[in-house]
């Protein structure tokens, strides 16, 4: 999988892969739900080089959809990834093949807070 470049310059820190998620989840956008999306996804944490301390807030969400849905009408839009444990990950689809990317923390992006 490509790590896109970051979107900051701060040469103190770096991104570590944390989790990755794989399995069978729905894709809900605006009220309506494309079920049995496949789904395999890696998330990467901001630490901060010298004390290798996590930076709150600094994550980056990168993955691939399998489906046979049309997902050109969604790109760019703000999905929600419901995944097969019952975990709720907001998602942004880039490009027709599937890939997802998501950055940042809070309501609008991981929906754990």
């Amino acid at each position: 999988m490509q790590i896109l470049p970051q979107l900051w310059d701060d040469r103190h820190s770096m991104m570590k892969l944390v989790e990755q998620y794989a399995g069978i989840g729905d894709l809900e956008s605006r009220g309506e739900s494309i079920p049995r999306v496949g789904y395999r996804i890696a998330r990467y944490q901001g630490f901060i080089e010298q004390s290798g301390l996590p930076v709150p807030g600094v994550h980056r969400i990168e993955g691939t959809l399998d489906t046979a849905a049309n997902l050109e009408p969604l790109i760019g839009q703000s999905l929600t990834l419901r995944m097969e444990d019952g975990r709720a990950l907001a998602i942004t689809i880039a490009d027709t093949s599937g890939r997802v990317l998501a950055e940042g923390h809070g309501p609008s992006r991981c929906l754990c807070c």
